[in-house]
């Protein structure tokens, strides 16, 4: 491995407002701390708190990066004293605490994964963000088993769209929620066992109708929080 460089061009807020607020700045490379691994960023995912954030309507959590991006794909290039999971070349995607807009990124070994085979950096740095957001809420505390039913409000958003694919994969029956055709399209095609256009249906009385009035086992709703 290269030795590091001592600064690298990061993506910064300079203030409030639109896209043209994003600047390149120099900073210096992160060093990891205990547990922790660099990662040399290939990829990194655009999600909605980098857009609040960049807006001034999102306020970074004490101690994370004031840099948005909030996963990464890329290969690790530096330990921190005590990591056991990663080794120096391996491929990951990860969840960060910002600090994803930029050269190198730091984040937790345990937050990091192997990037599956077959895919690109690109398609990894949009994966771990709304796959772990569904793997926590979905299965980890709503702990949905299959055979079991799910609505999902918001089908068509990212973590919607993740929630289908995962939830079909366990076993489980979807439902989902949207607000036109063409999401409603978009959603049986992906697997979707019903998706219901909240603007034409009442969606209460066609889930009830979809389950012989039984409702569903969890509800996944990132719409009203």
């Amino acid at each position: 491995m290269d030795k590091l460089p001592a600064q690298m061009t990061a993506i910064a807020i300079s203030k409030p407002g639109g896209p043209e607020v994003l600047v390149p700045e120099q900073r210096p490379v992160p060093k990891p701390g205990p547990n922790e691994i660099l990662i040399k960023v290939e990829a990194a995912g655009v999600n909605r708190p980098d857009v609040l954030q960049r807006m001034g309507l999102y306020a970074v959590p004490p101690g994370a990066s004031d840099l948005p991006g909030l996963e990464v794909a890329g290969e690790v290039v530096a330990l921190g004293e005590g990591v056991t999971k990663r080794k120096i070349g391996d491929k990951v995607m990860s969840l960060v605490a910002g600090g994803g807009y930029a050269e190198y990124c730091l984040t937790h070994e345990s937050h990091a994964m192997s990037v599956p085979k077959g895919f690109s950096m690109t398609e990894a740095g949009a994966v771990a963000e709304t796959l772990m957001t569904v793997w926590h809420n979905v299965f980890e505390r709503g702990g949905l088993k299959p055979g079991e039913t799910l609505l999902i409000h918001g089908g068509s958003s990212g973590i919607g769209t993740m929630a289908i694919q995962m939830a079909k994969a366990h076993g489980a029956k979807v439902f989902v929620t949207v607000g036109g055709q063409d999401k409603v399209d978009a959603c049986l095609k992906l697997g979707a066992d019903a998706a219901i256009n909240y603007k034409t249906e009442d969606f209460v009385a066609r889930t009830k109708a979809l389950t012989d009035g039984v409702g569903v086992d969890v509800i996944l709703d990132m719409v009203g929080g």
